[in-house]
């Protein structure tokens, strides 16, 4: 079936598509029986507006874009609830993709938002990304950009963040205060900036506590995975015995851990003390319950979301913009795998 037009109801009619358009929007100068006549033919045949040609004169598609490493993950998928609420209140679609990972695919997918020109785009970038000819091309189309949680300081952009270096910190901190003396840290891989923050925090709590640092202490993720969390506390407990401690990149990594030490009855805390990153809700559940830092992960895609409404506006009027950075705060939550029995 053929795409009913206003050229189409024109015809039937015998009016002109000036006509036809004003009494589609209910223009004052178009009379009752002319727009009760164009409302009636347009319902009857299904007509619907070609939202390709509204784009093209109004300047915007009313779609983003997301390109985000991973749905699955509990932070990412409490990320994409708060862009999409705030999206659907402001009368935007979202498009989601993700990266896997892959600096490739992140490249092609920027291609894909470019190519439907989207009004703006929210990224967390891939571990393999950084300030890459794609993300330039973004930024040279005068496309708004977003950066949240995984960013890169070469970008000059709006983000959104919090302070991985403090958070990571904190978190070592507690171990110590707990009374732990020998602490691993699980790290994420070495690109990503959230990860070498994590890793900075680190050691900046252990110089503080006049903690040697000892990096054979230190094992980087490849893919941050539940398996290379049971992995690296099987390499811990038989390479650094005396380890009472560990600080985890992240909670699914955290909760491989805890697997482990369960399957092979290491008491924690009472052996070892562990403390992940993001507060997921496995992390609740897994026995015992996980300590953790609480990553504030639906008000981010809430923040990224307004923040880049904020540029889209500007955009829209013609003036000018500042990139900005949101910081929002984290806390570390004790449960049982911190806690003196």
């Amino acid at each position: 079936m053929n795409d009913v037009t206003l050229k189409k109801i024109a015809e039937i009619l015998g009016i002109s598509i000036t006509t036809v358009s004003k009494a589609l929007k209910n223009y004052p100068d178009v009379s009752k029986k002319t727009k009760k006549a164009v409302l009636d033919l347009a319902e009857e045949l299904h007509y619907t507006p070609n939202s390709f040609a509204v784009n093209l004169r109004t300047k915007e598609s009313k779609t983003i874009g997301l390109i985000i490493p991973e749905v699955v993950h509990h932070f990412f998928s409490s990320v994409i609830n708060g862009i999409i609420d705030e999206a659907e209140k402001n009368g935007y679609l979202v498009i989601i993709l993700q990266s896997n990972e892959s600096l490739a695919l992140e490249k092609k997918q920027v291609d894909l938002l470019l190519n439907k020109r989207v009004d703006g785009i929210i990224m967390s970038l891939s571990n393999q990304s950084n300030f890459d000819n794609h993300i330039k091309e973004i930024i040279a189309r005068g496309i708004p950009l977003v950066l949240f949680d995984k960013i890169s300081k070469l970008i000059n952009c709006s983000k959104v963040i919090i302070d991985d270096q403090k958070a990571a910190f904190e978190a070592v901190e507690h171990l110590i205060l707990k009374g732990c003396k020998k602490i691993a840290h699980i790290r994420g891989p070495i690109n990503p900036q959230n990860a070498i923050d994590r890793f900075l925090g680190y050691k900046k709590a252990l110089e503080h506590y006049n903690i040697p640092f000892d990096p054979t202490l230190v094992y980087p993720c490849l893919h941050v995975t539940f398996d290379e969390g049971k992995s690296f506390a099987k390499q811990i407990i038989e390479t650094h015995k005396d380890v009472d401690g560990i600080f985890v990149i992240t909670d699914l990594v955290a909760v491989g851990v805890l697997a482990y030490f369960n399957e092979v009855q290491i008491k924690v805390p009472q052996q070892v003390k562990v403390i992940g990153f993001s507060n997921w809700f496995m992390s609740q559940v897994i026995a015992p319950k996980l300590s953790t830092v609480d990553q504030p992960s639906h008000e981010m895609g809430v923040q990224s979301f307004q923040l880049l409404f904020e540029e889209m506006s500007h955009k829209k009027n013609e003036t000018p913009f500042t990139p900005r950075t949101i910081l929002l705060e984290t806390s570390v939550i004790e449960r049982e795998s911190t806690k003196k029995p």
